[in-house]
């Protein structure tokens, strides 16, 4: 990170999306700086007052203040351009150029997973977290749950997280170092202490009003493969998480709640309008992201002890001629067989280790 990293993003008349665009247009802040006015006119497309500030260098001063505070602080500063930079968080199209961090940015790196929700949560909603994070956690050692320190779930599946012992990551709505909620300061110590981390596209001399909330959630949505509603009613932040989220074109996950309930409302209806794939446990998360053809132990041992075949499940499974997946329309023309039938042994088949189903209700042949 450079010193003209933080004065691109402290430019007036440049905002989120302008600085991202200037940087896919020159490739980095020096490169920008260095630009000439018909440069950046023809090049970056930009109006004369955003050229005029970018060569008087109108966000210099502030950057150097910027920086200072930092160091004072011990604030890490991210810039996209750094190697260390989220990969997956690069992929957004509004994607903060400068991240502000305090912890082990490392985590960052994932694999990630975003869970949110209400903060009038239900018992329910705190024993669905518990139940996955845990399974998750025994499956996936190197899981980073993201979220965002609010009251509710997200406070829950942070200090789930922790008492499983992987680590987690908060992404706030206020610049560093405090935190808010204030109630959750102990908490967020705690998230550093063990390994993870805290942070913002904040600068120091943002002032919360109130609108930062909404931009916050698309960071959390970004930085992970998925996301998945634990509890919502029909509007609010989670819910436009989960927005976000499908617009970064990751996976939408929900899980399901008792129809006439509040809290229920928000995940059930993105699962009956196909927006989220339902989840009722760790293997439908980790099927969902394909994070199983990287679990090269649970292969291993299907490899090893693989379970025999009935004469009909061998029949179906000789339909995958190649490593290409077939749907279950494709799978019933070439078996011939009808759909209670198919349907049963497709379920005998998974739980042998012999395919996986994929998004799209489409299956695919495992090696055994």
């Amino acid at each position: 990170m450079q010193i003209e990293d933080l004065a691109l993003v402290f430019t007036p008349q440049l905002g989120v999306k302008g600085v991202a665009h200037l940087l896919e247009c020159f490739g980095s802040a020096s490169r920008i700086f260095s630009a000439t006015e018909s440069e950046l006119r023809e090049v970056g497309s930009l109006r004369e007052e955003a050229i005029r500030n970018l060569i008087e260098r109108n966000g210099l001063r502030a950057a150097r203040n910027e920086m200072a505070y930092c160091e004072r602080h011990g604030i890490q500063i991210l810039a996209s351009t750094d190697p260390s930079y989220p990969r997956l968080l690069r992929e957004a199209n509004d994607y903060p150029h400068i991240l502000y961090g305090v912890g082990d940015l490392s985590a960052l790196q994932g694999p990630c997973l975003s869970m949110v929700g209400t903060r009038e949560y239900t018992p329910y909603g705190e024993r669905v977290c518990g139940y996955l994070i845990r399974e998750l956690a025994e499956r996936i050692p190197d899981l980073v749950i993201v979220s965002g320190l609010a009251f509710g779930i997200d406070s829950i599946c942070h200090r789930l997280a922790l008492e499983c012992g992987i680590r987690t990551v908060a992404v706030i709505a206020n610049p560093l170092p405090e935190v808010t909620p204030t109630q959750h300061s102990h908490l967020a110590r705690e998230i550093v202490e063990r390994g993870g981390a805290i942070v913002t596209e904040l600068p120091s001399s943002a002032k919360q009003k109130g609108n930062f909330y909404v931009p916050r959630n698309r960071i959390i949505a970004a930085l992970s493969e998925g996301t998945i509603l634990i509890e919502s009613p029909a509007s609010g932040g989670s819910l436009l998480t989960a927005q976000y989220a499908d617009g970064y074109n990751r996976v939408v996950m929900a899980t399901p709640g008792r129809v006439g309930d509040r809290t229920a409302i928000g995940p059930n209806t993105l699962i009956r309008n196909r927006k989220a794939q339902m989840v009722l446990s760790a293997e439908d998360v980790i099927r969902e992201l394909m994070w199983d053809l990287h679990l090269e132990g649970v292969r291993e041992r299907k490899k090893e002890e693989p379970i025999p075949l009935t004469g009909d499940e061998a029949g179906l499974l000789g339909c995958f001629r190649s490593d290409d997946p077939l749907t279950v329309g494709e799978l019933q023309e070439l078996s011939s067989l009808d759909m209670g039938t198919l349907t049963a042994l497709l379920i005998s088949l998974e739980l042998a280790g012999a395919i996986r189903q994929l998004p799209g209700n489409r299956y695919e042949k495992l090696r055994r």
